[in-house]
């Protein structure tokens, strides 16, 4: 295997070749390195690289794999990258802030540990739009980063320097986070799989939950069989948290080896009061929805779900979250200072009534799609806009904008339904498409046993950006 294959190989298959020894960790680790030397100061995919702490970490590795005769974990060795949300200790965390970007973390996030335990090599902390925010990712202070199918244009946020990483060749699998859509959004617009997992199936411990459950850590794959098996670790109840589920019967890798049976799908091309989604978007879920009948699957169009109620109560609980944030005022974006400004004037009564609208909401989409094991609709209505696109635009219309392009994706944060991005195609400019699949509450299993019974009858793992080799 030559090392552009080798980069670009899944991480289980990345997994399986350091355990029969044809690369080591440290090899492997070296070689991602060499390549975010090289392709970061073009695509803003990483804030920070953690060479000396991966390097030491993988030479480790690969001193216990001669040695050992013990099992190994199962991402033992592989190197992915860390959303810059998420805290690293002793590494910068930033969160998007160019003030905070000498910031050093004092303990790791949770999640963080259960990294570790897989066997992940850390190879640094990828690239979010300040706070999470936006579903593009260019903080003022740092490089925008960039979507290596087209650097013009934007891979996506919050989580877009993961998945910019992920379709460069910079890492095997990346960590996101998705509040709106940010990882579904940047999966989509760099043609990888990102899975929004049920709420409660992965948790926030040691730290709260600000977003009311709208928010959960995600795996961004190449593949559907690595989304899965990454879910399996990141997966699981710790003491307390607000918010759980029972462990899944079999892994969720497992699932992603078989066909599900015939499934009841639900297909939607628009959603009110915003429309339909562009020609393109909207062709994808017309072709796969063709491509779910030939399978044997029970496919139904839908009228568009009427989302007109979820808007305000979504806007006041995502801004309030910047207010709530304790970040000095003056180190905001324009657009995080308005919406800091319009969360300072709502008044505790008027949040507690936004989220109990959203929860009243939230019912209502379930119940709409209750009769259907799994909903086919866009993941955004529009392929990735340019980098910058929105810049010079008053803070209004951006965020009007931002609701009219990632529509389809707040109503399942609302809801905690599984949801997950997987790519179909291209556009005729170049850029990625793909569809979104959401299943019944809980139902993770199905979900990715559809995506992966998708995944085989139109393979796309093998297409490459030409930037990245």
């Amino acid at each position: 295997m030559n090392r552009i294959d080798l980069a670009f190989a899944p991480a289980l298959e990345q997994a399986r070749l350091i355990r029969n020894k044809t690369v080591s960790p440290l090899e492997l680790t070296q070689l991602y390195l060499e390549r975010i030397d090289r392709l970061n100061p073009i695509l803003g995919s990483y804030f920070t690289v953690m060479t000396e702490a991966a390097i030491a970490d993988a030479q480790a590795k690969t001193e216990l794999l001669a040695t050992t005769t013990e099992t190994l974990p199962p991402f033992f060795g592989v190197p992915l990258s860390v959303k810059d949300l998420n805290p690293i200790a002793g590494v910068p965390c930033s969160y998007g802030i160019a003030a905070a970007r000498n910031r050093i973390a004092e303990r790791d996030d949770g999640l963080i540990c259960r990294l570790r335990e897989a066997g992940f090599v850390i190879l640094g902390k990828t690239a979010t739009s300040q706070l999470g925010s936006f579903p593009y990712t260019e903080p003022p202070g740092f490089l925008p980063t960039r979507n290596p199918w087209n650097l013009a244009h934007t891979p996506g946020g919050s989580s877009g320097g993961g998945a910019s990483a992920l379709a460069a060749g910079l890492c095997a699998i990346a960590q996101g986070s998705d509040g709106g859509g940010s990882v579904r959004g940047p999966a989509f617009c760099c043609g990888l799989v990102g899975l929004k997992p049920s709420r409660g199936r992965v948790s926030f411990a040691p730290v709260g939950e600000r977003l009311e459950g709208l928010a959960t850590n995600g795996p961004i794959g190449r593949t559907v069989a690595d989304t899965a098996a990454f879910l399996d670790v990141m997966a699981g109840y710790v003491t307390g948290d607000p918010y759980w589920l029972p462990p899944p019967e079999t892994s969720f890798w497992d699932v992603t080896q078989t066909d599900p049976p015939s499934l009841k799908v639900g297909v939607v091309t628009a959603v009110n009061p915003i429309g339909e989604a562009d020609a393109d978007c909207k062709q994808a879920v017309l072709d796969t929805a063709q491509r779910l009948e030939a399978l044997g699957h029970a496919v139904e169009s839908l009228p568009p779900p009427d989302l007109t109620e979820l808007i305000e109560p979504f806007t006041i609980a995502w801004q309030c979250v910047l207010a709530e944030a304790n970040v000095p005022f003056f180190v905001l974006e324009k657009m995080n200072r308005w919406l800091w400004w319009r969360a300072w004037r709502i008044r505790s009564g008027q949040y507690l009534r936004a989220i109990s609208k959203l929860q009243v909401v939230s019912r209502r989409i379930v119940e709409t799609f209750q009769d259907y094991d799994i909903i086919l609709l866009p993941v955004y209505l529009n392929p990735a806009i340019r980098v910058g696109e929105w810049q010079s635009l008053r803070c209004g219309q951006i965020l009007e904008n931002i609701i009219n392009w990632i529509a389809p994706c707040p109503p399942f944060n609302a809801s905690g339904q599984p949801a997950i991005a997987i790519p179909t195609g291209f556009t005729s400019a170049g850029l990625p498409l793909g569809v979104q699949l959401v299943g019944q509450p809980a139902a993770d299993d199905t979900v990715l046993a559809l995506a992966a019974q998708l995944e085989r009858a139109n393979p796309w793992q093998h297409h490459r950006p030409k930037l990245a080799l």
